[in-house]
């Protein structure tokens, strides 16, 4: 009965408000800690020229309000602000092209991203988070020769690796192998799509066995402590590794207690190109927005270069078009936001997104890749064996859920096959 009364209230609210201020209504599924919601409202949206009603909600409330306005044909929801999966999981038919606003992302991969397998702009990108690669400055001299630190390859990584370990006479390149560790978000946003353009489709396929023999060789040359890394910006500080890979929040304190000592730069490529995972949000418009023109003003004023900012320090969540960082922003921030805004803009990048649709199994997908990586690498079994043991595993997974594919994996209608 609520959801019924809240769609004639809003519908009929809608007529009202419309005639006294035409007030939009941000609806979204980011900026939730009460914190974060009132610098949207105070820091991001008070300089619109829009009138501006910021609600952020969980996924699922968020969802169900959305659908009973578009059942219904009219509502209140103006803009809605979500993830690329939520949006993905859309029918593109209720939202508005965009494509008319001009607008985008710096990174052509993003907007293509944003058409969700249609011609045009379904949303526009907003706002993104990644994992990066940091370093202690110290073993930059160590970088084999012709290799740039912000266009590294697998095989430079691995040389440079092997190079520290041979002149300091320890390994000190440092994965997050720990049990809270990230790991499982390396193998599905870098490693994969960098070796087999795919994640799911391509999960045991001889691109596959080729990306765990690189990885192999990475390992050869990390730091075996890994195993118990959670953070690395605690080894980072303590110098027990001056290479590393995690989550630009995991790497922070690194940066912010000595940002002279690191640098932070992008993923490496291979053979599918710079393999990287980003939590990319989206602005949008639904098709029961009642006031079209003032929903694409409040689009407008998102993508603006000084909103962005203002949007950094509301949410940590960095930019998405080209903008200056300014100085006063904690060294965290401006490491972190210049390696992804170089990373997410490279010719080569190849986003493997955040798995979507898998409900609660999103717990045993992510075990599918921490096992093989415990018995391929960690246990050295065949690799071949393990891919062919964990395939049906992993499409059981998919069948259950009925989640279809997401980048980079090709579309699909219905559960993503395990090929």
């Amino acid at each position: 009965m609520k959801i019924k009364h809240s769609v004639i209230g809003l519908t009929v609210g809608c007529a009202i408000s419309l005639s006294v201020n035409a007030e939009v209504l941000f609806w979204s599924t980011q900026a939730k800690p009460a914190q974060e919601t009132q610098a949207m409202r105070e820091q991001v949206l008070s300089s619109s020229a829009t009138k501006v009603s910021y609600q952020a909600n969980d996924g699922g409330p968020w969802l169900t309000r959305l659908q009973a306005e578009l059942k219904a044909g009219s509502g209140e929801i103006g803009v809605l602000g979500a993830l690329h999966g939520d949006f993905a999981a859309m029918n593109p038919d209720d939202l508005v092209d965009l494509d008319s606003l001009g607008l985008g992302a710096a990174s052509a991969t993003f907007n293509d991203l944003a058409k969700l397998g249609t011609s045009s702009a379904q949303y526009i990108p907003w706002m993104q988070a990644s994992y990066v690669m940091a370093a202690n400055k110290k073993a930059l001299k160590y970088l084999p020769e012709g290799a740039d630190v912000d266009s590294l390859t697998y095989d430079q990584l691995i040389a440079w690796a092997s190079n520290v370990q041979k002149e300091t006479g320890s390994a000190k390149f440092g994965f997050p192998a720990g049990p809270k560790g990230l790991k499982h978000r390396f193998f599905q946003g870098y490693l994969y799509p960098s070796y087999t353009d795919g994640v799911v489709r391509t999960f045991a396929s001889d691109k596959a066995v080729k990306a765990w023999e690189k990885f192999r060789e990475l390992w050869a040359v990390t730091n075996p402590a890994s195993t118990n890394y959670s953070f690395l910006q605690e080894q980072l500080l303590s110098e027990e590794v001056w290479i590393a890979f995690d989550h630009t929040s995991r790497l922070a304190n690194a940066f912010n207690e000595r940002p002279n000592d690191f640098v932070a730069f992008p993923a490496p490529a291979g053979p599918e190109g710079r393999g990287f995972m980003p939590v990319i949000a989206g602005i949008a418009i639904p098709r029961t927005a009642p006031n079209m023109n003032e929903a694409k003003n409040v689009v407008k004023h998102m993508l603006d270069p000084k909103t962005q900012l203002a949007t950094l320090r509301a949410t940590n969540f960095f930019p998405v078009v080209d903008v200056d960082l300014p100085s006063d922003l904690p060294p965290a921030v401006q490491a972190a936001g210049g390696a992804i805004a170089k990373m997410s803009g490279s010719p080569d990048a190849n986003p493997g997104l955040l798995p979507a649709g898998l409900g609660s199994k999103g717990g045993d997908f992510n075990r599918i890749f921490v096992d093989s990586f415990e018995r391929i690498v960690l246990a050295n079994q065949d690799i071949r064996a393990v891919l062919n043991d964990q395939k049906p595993k992993l499409q059981a997974i998919m069948n259950e859920t009925g989640a279809p594919c997401w980048a980079p994996d090709a579309p699909s209608n219905g559960a993503c096959p395990v090929e």
